[in-house]
């Protein structure tokens, strides 16, 4: 017989796969961003400032995987260094008022998209996957010892 976990694993990779139509360079079809710069956005967004070992943490990726993330953020105006607002000796990273507009905009072409994919969902349905939803990340995230914000 085959366990639940089994088909959790299959449709996982489906969703995965679909990336809410994302073309072959990561972004949308009609988005602003790719994926690395709306999820670095993102948590600096919720988190405030962070440093590239604060980040590194955070996503657990290597320091020179987040240097160039970061910098290609910067050039693209996404994001600023700044000192340290507590003081500290590490440059901390911000979100510009360009990277708060572009991430709203695309923030909100993914909730259009997903108002496409749930047309025909009821509100409680949708409430319930998001709810399982949240639940999902934050078993992963318990496990992995890396907590999300969440606002």
């Amino acid at each position: 017989m085959i366990r639940p976990t089994h088909e959790v694993e299959y449709e996982q990779m489906l969703l995965s796969r679909h990336g809410l139509l994302q073309n072959k360079g990561g972004r949308r079809k009609d988005g602003l961003m790719d994926r690395s710069a709306y999820i670095l956005l993102s948590r600096v967004r919720v988190q405030g400032p962070m440093s590239i070992g604060e980040l590194s943490d955070a996503f657990g990726l290597d320091a020179s995987t987040l240097n160039r993330q970061t910098a290609a953020a910067m050039r693209a105006g996404l994001v600023e260094r700044i000192p340290d607002p507590e003081g500290g000796m590490a440059r901390k990273f911000r979100i510009t008022g360009e990277g708060a507009r572009m991430l709203d905009e695309e923030r909100e072409g993914l909730v259009r998209s997903l108002e496409d994919v749930m047309a025909h969902w009821s509100d409680e349905d949708i409430a319930g996957f998001a709810s399982y939803l949240r639940r999902f990340n934050t078993d992963i995230e318990r496990l992995g010892g890396r907590p999300w914000p969440r606002p």
